[in-house]
C-alpha cells in the first residue's frame, strides 16, 4: 500500500521579480508556508502582516523588526550584505540586520526583539550582540543616531553595580551563584581537540530548564594575563579601585578580549604624533598596519609601548564582561539538580603569543570543584523538541554541536517518547574523538536512538564531512521527513550550518523530485513551520 504524503504547494517567485536569487527563495519559502499553515503540524502564519511588525512608542506607531520579515536572518551572510538587503526597511529592520543572526541570547534578547529594545529606548547598551563584535556595534552606533540613543559605551563600573530585576538566573542581569562539579576530558590520545564534560551543581541556586536551553556564565579572566596588563600600565596590583583592587576588576569586571574602540580613543588623548594619529584611525575601524583583528587588551598596551593610561581611566575604556552561551547536554529529568556542558577549550597562537578562550579554558583549567560562578538560564527561542512525542526527530550535531541532541535523548528516554530519533555526528577521528560513544551505544541497544550516522574527517583520504553522510542516506532522510520529522541542526553557524542546509536542499530535489528553487521553497516552510529549527554559534 502507497502511502499518500502532503507537500506544499510549489510557489516560486518568477525571475523577473525585481528581487535577488535568495529573496526569490525565501519569499517563495514564505508563501508557500503561509497557504498551507498546518501542513507540518505547525501554527498558523499570517499572509495578511505588514512589511513589518508595528507597535506603540511615545511617538506613536512605528515598524519593528520580526524574523518573519527578514531576509537577511542569516547567519552566514557578512553584515555589508546584510545592510544592503535590510536598507529600503525601517530602522528597526535595519538595527536588527546589523546584529549577527544567530539569536542566541547572549545579549538577553533575540535579534528582533533587541533591535526593537533598542529603538523603542527600553535598551540603551549598544554592545550586547558578542557574535557580532564590533562590526555590528560599530553599526549600531551609527544607527543609534536616528533615534537619538545616547551611543556612548557603558563603563563596566556602571554595569558591575547596576541592581537588575526580575527573576533570579533568567537572564544576564539576574545571574545567581552555581557550584561546578567536575570536568572530564572527553578527546582520547592523538586528538588535535581539547573538549571536556562540565557538571555544575544546581541544587542550591533555585535555578531549572528545558532541553533546548542554554547556560549562561560569566567567566574569569585568567590571572597570568591580568598580571601582564597591570605591568604594562606600571600600576599596582593591590591599586584600590571602587572597594577592591585594580586585580580583582581586571579579573572578574572587564573584557580583555578584543580592544574596544573607546579604549583606541583614550590613548589618541594621552599620546602625540603618529602614535595619536594610528589611535585615532584604529577608533574609527581603520587598519593602519593590518593587524587590527588581533589587537586584544594586551596587545594595544605592546603595540603603544610606554603609553601608560591611569589604571581607572583604563578601566573605565573596556567593555564590561560579558556572559557565555553553551548549549546544554543533559535533561532534568536524567540528572537532578545538576546541569551538564559539552565545551571545546580554545587556544591558539599569534605570532609568539599564545591566546585562549577566556570562558572555555576558565571552565577547562581555572575553576575547580566547589568553587562559584554567576550562571543564568536562557530559555531556548525556537528550539524545543516536538509537543508531541510520537514525532520522529533527525539531529545534525558535529564536535560539540552533538551538546543538545544528548539532552534530547536524554529526555526522550525518561519520558518513553515513542518517536523515533536519528543523530548525525562527526569530528576529526574516530579513535579520538567520538564524544560520549559508550551514552550512544547504550541508547542504541535500548532502542531510543534508532539510527547513528557517523562522518570522520582525518580517518580518511578525502575529508567526509556530516553533510556527505545526510547526501549518501538521503533517501531514508527524504522518508523519515515524509513522515512528518522534525530537523534540528547545532554547531557553527557560518560554515556547517549553511553546508547542511545546502545538502538538504540537494535531498529534497533528488529525492523529493523537484527542482531546486523548489527544493529551497520546501526547506523554507519547513523553517515557517517550526520543523527545521537551529541552535547555531
Amino acid at each position: 500500500m502507497t502511502a499518500h504524503v502532503m507537500v506544499p504547494p510549489v510557489i516560486v517567485v518568477p525571475e523577473t521579480a525585481p528581487f535577488s536569487p535568495e529573496q526569490r527563495a525565501w519569499l517563495s519559502g514564505f508563501l508557500a508556508a503561509a497557504v498551507t499553515p498546518d501542513l507540518f503540524g505547525g501554527g498558523a502564519v499570517p499572509v495578511d502582516a505588514p512589511s513589518a511588525a508595528t507597535g506603540s512608542s511615545a511617538s506613536g506607531t512605528i515598524a519593528l523588526a520580526n524574523n518573519d520579515e527578514a531576509p537577511w536572518h542569516d547567519p552566514a551572510m557578512p553584515i555589508d550584505e546584510r545592510m544592503k538587503l535590510a536598507d529600503s526597511q525601517p530602522l528597526a529592520p535595519r538595527l536588527m540586520a546589523a546584529m549577527a543572526q544567530q539569536d542566541c541570547g547572549q545579549c538577553g534578547y533575540n535579534c528582533a526583539d533587541y533591535a526593537n529594545a533598542l529603538l523603542e529606548k527600553k535598551e540603551e547598551r549598544l554592545n550586547l550582540c558578542a557574535p557580532g563584535g564590533k562590526e555590528t556595534a560599530r553599526m549600531l552606533k551609527a544607527l543609534a543616531e536616528e533615534i537619538g540613543a545616547d551611543t556612548s559605551p557603558p563603563s563596566a563600573s556602571v554595569m558591575v553595580e547596576a541592581q537588575p530585576a526580575g527573576t533570579p538566573g533568567t537572564s544576564r542581569e539576574t545571574a545567581v551563584p552555581a557550584r561546578f562539579l567536575n570536568r572530564r576530558k572527553l578527546n582520547a590520545e592523538g586528538s588535535e581537540k581539547d573538549t571536556w564534560h562540565i557538571d555544575f551543581d544546581l541544587s542550591q541556586s533555585g535555578l531549572d530548564y528545558t532541553v533546548g536551553d542554554s547556560f549562561g556564565i560569566f567567566p574569569r579572566n585568567e590571572l597570568g594575563l591580568v598580571d601582564q596588563i597591570i605591568a604594562m600600565l606600571g600600576a599596582s596590583h593591590v591599586t584600590e579601585m571602587r572597594g577592591r583592587t585594580l586585580r580583582e576588576v581586571l579579573r572578574d569586571d572587564v573584557s580583555l578580549g578584543l580592544a574596544p574602540d573607546s579604549l583606541f580613543e583614550l590613548l589618541s588623548f594621552i599620546t602625540g604624533g603618529k602614535l595619536r594619529e594610528k589611535a585615532r584611525a584604529l577608533a574609527h575601524g581603520d587598519d593602519p598596519d593590518g593587524d587590527a583583528a588581533t589587537l586584544d587588551v594586551l596587545a594595544v598596551l605592546q603595540k603603544f609601548t610606554g603609553v601608560r593610561p591611569h589604571p581607572e581611566a583604563f578601566v573605565d575604556a573596556l567593555e564590561p564582561m560579558q556572559p557565555r552561551l553553551y548549549s546544554i547536554s543533559s535533561s532534568p529529568r536524567a540528572a537532578l539538580g545538576q546541569l551538564s556542558l559539552t565545551v571545546d577549550a580554545v587556544r591558539y597562537v599569534i605570532g609568539k603569543r599564545k591566546r585562549q578562550g577566556v570562558a572555555s579554558t576558565f571552565l577547562a583549567d581555572r575553576i575547580w570543584p566547589g568553587e562559584a560562578l554567576k550562571v543564568y538560564v536562557q530559555k531556548a527561542h525556537n528550539f524545543a523538541l516536538p509537543a508531541d512525542p510520537n514525532i520522529p526527530i533527525i539531529m545534525i550535531g558535529p564536535g560539540t554541536g552533538v551538546a543538545p541532541f544528548r539532552a534530547f535523548l536524554q529526555e526522550r528516554q525518561a519520558s518513553n517518547a515513542p518517536g523515533k530519533n536519528w543523530l548525525f555526528f562527526g569530528h576529526q577521528r574516530q579513535m579520538s574523538d567520538f564524544f560520549y560513544k559508550e551514552e550512544l551505544d547504550a541508547l542504541q541497544s535500548q532502542g531510543v536512538l534508532t539510527r547513528l550516522s557517523l562522518a570522520w574527517s582525518r580517518d580518511g583520504v578525502q575529508k567526509f564531512y556530516v553533510q556527505d553522510r545526510m547526501r549518501e542516506v538521503g533517501s531514508a532522510l527524504w522518508q523519515w521527513l515524509a513522515e512528518g520529522a522534525h530537523f534540528y541542526i547545532c554547531g557553527d553557524a557560518k560554515r556547517m550550518a549553511k553546508d547542511v542546509e545546502a545538502a538538504l536542499v540537494d535531498i529534497v530535489s533528488r529525492h523529493g523530485a523537484r527542482s531546486t528553487e523548489e527544493a529551497i521553497a520546501y526547506v523554507s516552510a519547513l523553517k515557517k513551520s517550526r520543523r527545521y529549527q537551529a541552535d547555531v554559534y
